[in-house]
């Protein structure tokens, strides 16, 4: 099963993301947003704790997606992994792992809520689909 895939969209970034489990779809979205931001990184390793509470399960999607790509900006860093260690529809708790950057490729600016789609398929695996304004 691939992990992501870049979808066509005029003049934003749409990224699709497949997993097994709802946290592996949050992980492999996270990876597509970071791996389309073409970061030159450096050999640092970065840990960060992050918390995030939301009403429902697609909220929760744009939220983490939101507070990772704060993070990035505001400390220049790219995460291209996360361990959980709570995960439900509302609440996420757990620990970025990436690497310090040294310059970005792609500047995206917010993750939005156009077109969001989050949801099981009838095989059990999940499916994501989430416009980011670039």
């Amino acid at each position: 099963m691939k992990k992501f895939e870049i979808l066509e969209h005029k003049a934003d970034l749409k990224i699709r993301a497949f997993g097994k489990t709802k946290q592996e779809v949050f992980l492999n979205m996270l990876l597509g947003m970071s791996e389309s931001q073409r970061a030159e990184t450096l050999k640092q390793e970065i840990k960060r704790e992050i918390k995030i509470n939301s009403p429902d399960l697609p909220s929760l999607l744009v939220d983490f997606l939101n507070e990772v790509l704060y993070l990035s900006q505001v400390n220049k860093e790219v995460y291209k992994k996360v361990k959980f260690k709570e995960f439900t529809d509302n609440e996420i708790k757990g620990e970025l792992i990436g690497q310090k950057v040294k310059s970005f490729g792609e500047d995206i600016k917010a993750v939005t809520y156009h077109d969001l789609d989050i949801h099981q398929e009838n095989n059990g695996s999940w499916r994501a689909t989430v416009l980011f304004d670039v």
